[in-house]
């Protein structure tokens, strides 16, 4: 008989964390990049219909006083030195070389006076960053997480957010790959192991009901 994947995970990474007390909704690299179709990374009606998702989100997080960060991607030239073996490995990062139109967030994203940014050189929001020095510092312990790629960077920021203590939500609708399989095996495995994957809904719902105080 033939495994299925319930067949070999139910039972086994059933837990939900749950929702923290006092979260801040992170988006991760909602660059131009995705966008363009001349760009190598466009990744079409998925990710269009991510960055859709997330500025729902990121309205609700704003209304409710819900802390609000933007990554993004940065290398200072040409060379991708500050990129290193991720620039050595991966050629479509070119398309955020400082300067270029593919490396600006996309449009209908453009940072409040209020909303903080993370420029950053590696796939993880956290890695070589201040991301988890800054909210542990804010009081925060529950991480949103939306953005692109599901695959990528919102994978690896997702166990990285784990990783450093936060209880991790991961909005499914709020993030996009460039194909679907990625992007759906990924949410499944993130759900499994490192955070809960929620719906836009749930997670606008849940932000609303929070007491004011939280942001």
């Amino acid at each position: 008989m033939t495994d299925t994947r319930d067949d070999n995970y139910a039972g086994v990474y059933d837990r939900k964390a749950g929702f923290g007390r006092r979260p801040a909704l992170v988006m991760v690299d909602f660059a131009e990049a995705y966008f363009d179709p001349a760009c190598a990374l466009f990744g079409g009606a998925g990710c269009e219909s991510a960055l859709a998702s997330a500025l729902r989100v990121r309205a609700a997080a704003r209304a409710a006083g819900v802390p609000v960060i933007l990554t993004e991607v940065s290398y200072p030239d040409g060379r991708g030195l500050t990129g290193g073996r991720f620039w050595e490995k991966a050629a479509p990062l070119e398309a955020f070389v400082k300067g270029r139109s593919t490396a600006r967030f996309a449009d209908g994203l453009t940072p409040e006076p209020d909303e903080s940014v993370i420029t950053k050189q590696y796939p993880s929001a956290f890695f070589g960053t201040s991301l988890a020095p800054m909210l542990t510092a804010m009081g925060v312990d529950n991480v949103i997480l939306t953005g692109l790629t599901t695959s990528g960077c919102v994978r690896a920021s997702c166990v990285d957010a784990m990783s450093h203590g936060f209880i991790t939500t991961v909005v499914a609708d709020a993030c996009g790959d460039r194909h679907q399989a990625p992007h759906e095996a990924n949410l499944f495995d993130m759900n499994a192991k490192y955070a809960d994957v929620v719906s836009e809904a749930e997670i606008c719902a849940h932000i609303a009901a929070l007491p004011r105080a939280a942001g």
